[in-house]
């Protein structure tokens, strides 16, 4: 057979782009890269998904993404399919946004990525330029090259193609936001054309300024880890902190503002709390200490940021049994905030499950409200006697015994001090997020029980 190479071709105003996947990642990149006039099509092997996103159901929450993806379908520039060989078929790049789940020892579960490659191998019939956009170990782009010839070897094919990576730093409650007005757009690439094909799909968002970042391919897959792992090493040591500001009677909070003012430290990522969670920093950490690992080289420092954060989760459910003792049986907490984060639904490692559970143990029943997370928390759980799903947030503090605060959502901020206190059976409120003024909550007769204060 003849080698089939990339033509060169002039600047369009737009292009044709498939991703497959269709979660978090998958919905926001191809909802934003089809709002500057990409024509987007999305691939899940999910069909009941891909029929609810046909007809406007969007399985996730985000400020700005369902009205950004009926928007665009209406103007026929994005689309969703499970035929994996029409889609392959359909554009010149393909990104990769499909999951990469920790394995038992705490590394990436590869196979999605592989399973894309392998079918992109078996199916193209023209040069294709293959974009990882999941967050992969170091080393994975090699994978998919050697995943897609194999395949094309197997059919007898010569058929040129690239591979680039292309990590996403979305942040939950706010991707949208960030893929539109980015602090970088990191290109991880080993060939001009896939640099230029990348510049050209970025372009929209790269006019004010430059904002991409370009560099070899193994470093664009480490700079994605490195990334998450920087951020879940402060949100570690700032509970660390917060542990060692309570046993030697400091205030954490003035701490924070101390070292916060110190501008090579700065206040991103410093608040003391409940524990980090999420599809991102727990998998990321786990990940990224398992590659080091696997090279020989224990990385230490890594590995202790993941085991202050699991110990951090049970810190206010420890400090509820210290108030109010062991046997919690009888006992009715008020819980707000189910999500790890504010503005998202999203409950995977939530500190919310930790607490909750800890608590059930205990013999404890939980009444709980969260904005957006109550379907998750749900499925999750399904119906249980010591779980009561409320609709109002302050519906919660009925007859319960106490107040836990575990997301920091903003209608939590204002609130109503002396209905809290009226309403609930004890005036006790644990804080996991510190959101109120101590001296505030004490002055309203309630007990106030926070972190690091």
């Amino acid at each position: 057979m003849g080698v089939t190479r990339f033509q060169t071709r002039a600047k369009t105003s737009f292009m044709k782009i498939t991703i497959f996947g269709s979660g978090y990642v998958g919905l926001v990149t191809g909802a934003c890269l089809a709002d500057v006039g990409h024509k987007v099509l999305c691939v899940d092997l999910d069909e009941k998904k891909i029929q609810g996103l046909k007809n406007g159901i969007v399985p996730i929450f985000e400020p700005g993404l369902s009205r950004k993806i009926e928007f665009n379908m209406g103007e026929g520039r994005l689309d969703f399919t499970t035929d994996s060989n029409m889609a392959i078929d359909y554009a010149d790049v393909i990104f990769t946004a499909v999951g990469t789940p920790p394995d038992e020892d705490g590394s990436a579960d590869l196979s999605a990525v592989k399973a894309v490659a392998k079918t992109v191998g078996m199916t193209m019939d023209r040069p294709k330029l293959v974009v990882t956009k999941s967050t992969v170990p170091v080393g994975s782009a090699d994978i998919v090259k050697e995943t897609i010839n194999k395949a094309l070897k197997e059919r007898g094919e010569t058929i040129e193609f690239y591979v680039a990576s292309n990590p996403e730093f979305l942040k939950e409650g706010a991707a949208v936001a960030d893929f539109e007005k980015p602090d970088r757009i990191v290109i991880g690439f080993d060939h001009p054309r896939a640099e230029e094909l990348l510049e050209e799909i970025y372009a929209p968002f790269n006019r004010r300024n430059d904002r991409m970042v370009k560099m070899d391919i193994r470093s664009a897959e480490l700079t994605k880890y490195a990334a998450n792992a920087m951020l879940a090493t402060k949100i570690s040591f700032m509970n660390e902190m917060a542990n060692i500001a309570e046993r030697v009677g400091a205030d954490i909070e003035n701490v924070r503002i101390g070292i916060g003012s110190d501008q090579r430290i700065g206040y991103h990522f410093i608040y003391p709390g409940a524990g980090y969670g999420g599809s991102c920093f727990p998998k990321d950490v786990k990940a990224l200490a398992a590659t080091a690992k696997a090279q020989g080289f224990p990385a230490k420092l890594i590995e202790a940021v993941e085991a202050v954060n699991e110990n951090q989760k049970y810190v206010l459910a420890n400090k509820v049994k210290v108030r109010l003792g062991e046997d919690l049986s009888g006992k009715t907490f008020a819980l707000w905030g189910l999500a790890f984060k504010p503005n998202t639904d999203d409950m995977r490692e939530a500190p919310s499950r930790v607490i909750m559970e800890e608590l059930w143990k205990a013999g404890a029943k939980i009444k709980a409200y969260d904005p957006e997370a109550m379907e998750e928390c749900h499925r999750i759980y399904g119906e249980r006697d010591d779980l009561i799903l409320c609709e109002h947030q302050n519906d919660v503090l009925n007859d319960a015994d106490a107040l836990i605060i575990v997301t920091e959502w903003k209608s939590f901020r204002a609130a109503n001090l002396d209905r809290i206190k009226n309403d609930l059976k004890t005036a006790i409120i644990f804080d996991g997020r510190n959101i109120y003024n101590p001296l505030e909550v004490s002055q309203a007769g309630l007990e106030y029980i926070s972190i690091g204060r």
